[in-house]
């Protein structure tokens, strides 16, 4: 799956989702926090989604520069050594 194939609202849906099962991984207290996304107030919601899609362009948009940054990287064992 690209990313271009990701929606924003199922990607907030899943940090949502894994923020919560990690929540007692890091010491936040689980009971008080979990809040099951369908329960979540929608201003919420609409705030993780916002956030999402930002990602979701920003991560498409610089997804496609990758290539051309490798190219200013030697390919392995023709690195020149020395100062």
């Amino acid at each position: 799956m690209s990313i271009q194939e990701v929606s924003p609202e199922q990607l907030a849906e899943l940090l949502h989702h894994y923020h919560q099962a990690l929540a007692p991984d890091f010491g936040c207290s689980g009971t008080a926090n979990v809040e099951a996304w369908e329960k979540m107030p929608q201003p919420e919601k609409n705030r993780l989604i916002a956030a999402a899609r930002l990602a979701v362009l920003e991560l498409a948009a610089t997804g496609s520069g990758q290539e051309d940054s490798r190219r200013y990287f030697a390919e392995p064992g023709e690195a020149e050594w020395g100062c």
